[in-house]
């Protein structure tokens, strides 16, 4: 069995105008073409808005560092400066959070081992990390953060909390911004991934009414062959019938004009209800216009064979009782394999007398059977496409069966098919 490449996604539709009110990693994934010269993708309002928080916040915690560093006493004052440049640039340097979370978080890390005030901007790195960067980047960077803490409050200790609050508060403060973060990205993804499954679920919908569409339509074009060979075959014979023998008697050309007359009529007929099924939309298109030959219907097909000068003989073993009992799509399979078969004897050994046999009863399944011994004389070219056998096993295996053609040991032809029925 052959692998079924999975299709490609279409195109996602344009976003609505409540673009702003997301992020510009959101908005990215949703709208390709969201992106700036460089191929980042453009900051939204809410990416704006967001960003001058974080650094009003790094400056705000930045600013308490500041006003802590007098509070020591081992720290000398070009310390303090030094430290309070760090944490100017520290806070700067949050703008390029988005660019670079990886490489910010790092120097953060290094920095704010030095820098007092630039905690703000160490705590908006770890987190925008946690928000746009995979669990192993959180991990090794909270991890190292954690393990430094002791050195850097052994270093450089609170004046207002002990050692051991400070260690403790500093590790719980990581890991809820970790934490925190995490929660933010694993939100986004499930919106990411909620909305690749809507498409994919619309694609794979189209995909199956697509299916649907070329199912129905390859069942028609087999009811239409089945339909309309058996009315052509009739005018085919009648025509050449007259161009062989153009000095019939009246009446027979009469009744042979009159047979074509009413063939075409109903090949007419049976093509415009074929058609009127094309044109129904919908799946609860109405097809009470559609031919739908049952079992029963086998006697009008020979009556109406033997009307145009074919010898049939029907052999229906099938109870009355019984046949009512049979299956619509049996019956109608059973129906398009007599109607193929004798259409097939009449092109193929005009003159020949065809047995159609029917036997079978429920549970035991339904046996159908068209034989014709070989041409009596030589047989003109009949054009054909040579499908119809091939249609006629697809039918029988479609309805559960099975079917077998082929000549006799005698010169003749026999289809032979079972269907299930019970």
């Amino acid at each position: 069995m052959s692998a079924v490449s999975t299709p490609p996604l279409p195109k996602p539709p344009p976003l609505p105008g409540r673009r702003w009110f997301l992020p510009s990693a959101i908005t990215a994934e949703l709208d390709p073409d969201n992106v700036g010269p460089k191929g980042r993708p453009k900051r939204t309002a809410r990416d704006w808005v967001v960003d001058f928080s974080c650094f009003l916040v790094a400056i705000a915690i930045g600013l308490l560092g500041a006003d802590a560093l007098p509070k020591e006493p081992n720290t000398p004052y070009a310390l303090e400066v030094v430290d309070q440049w760090l944490g100017a640039f520290a806070c700067a340097a949050v703008w390029l959070r988005r660019r670079w979370p990886v490489g910010l978080a790092v120097a953060m890390l290094l920095v704010g081992f030095v820098s007092n005030t630039a905690g703000g901007a160490a705590i908006v790195a770890l987190f925008t990390l946690a928000v746009h960067r995979p669990f192993k980047y959180v991990a090794w960077l909270g991890g190292v953060s954690i393990v430094l803490l002791p050195v850097y409050y052994w270093v450089r200790p609170d004046s207002d909390l002990s050692y051991i609050v400070s260690v403790a508060l500093g590790g719980l403060l990581t890991v809820a911004l970790a934490g925190w973060g995490m929660f933010v990205r694993s939100k986004r993804q499930l919106m990411l991934s909620l909305r690749d499954r809507a498409r994919r679920a619309e694609t794979e919908a189209e995909l199956r009414a697509e299916q649907a569409q070329r199912l129905a339509r390859e069942a028609i074009a087999r009811e239409m062959h089945d339909v309309l060979a058996h009315r052509l075959t009739l005018l085919s014979v009648h025509a050449g019938a007259l161009e062989i023998r153009p000095d019939a008697p009246r009446a027979e050309v009469s009744r042979a004009a009159g047979v074509i007359r009413e063939s075409a009529h109903e090949a007419l007929q049976d093509l415009r209800e074929i058609i009127g099924v094309l044109r129904a939309s919908g799946d609860g298109a109405d097809e009470s216009g559609r031919p739908q030959p049952t079992l029963a219907a086998l006697e009008g097909l020979v009556s109406e064979s033997r009307e145009a000068d074919m010898k049939v003989t029907l052999d229906n073993r099938v109870a009355d009782a019984d046949a009512a009992t049979v299956p619509a799509s049996v019956g109608r399979t059973a129906y398009r394999i007599a109607q193929e078969g004798l259409t097939n004897a009449r092109k193929h050994a005009p003159g020949a007398e065809a047995t159609v046999t029917v036997s079978g009863a429920p549970g035991d399944g339904l046996t159908i059977s068209v034989r014709n011994p070989p041409p009596p004389g030589d047989v003109p070219h009949v054009p054909g496409s040579g499908q119809g056998l091939i249609g006629l096993t697809e039918r029988a295996t479609l309805a559960g069966g099975h079917l077998e053609h082929g000549p006799d040991e005698d010169g003749g032809f026999e289809v032979r098919a079972w269907l299930p029925w019970g």
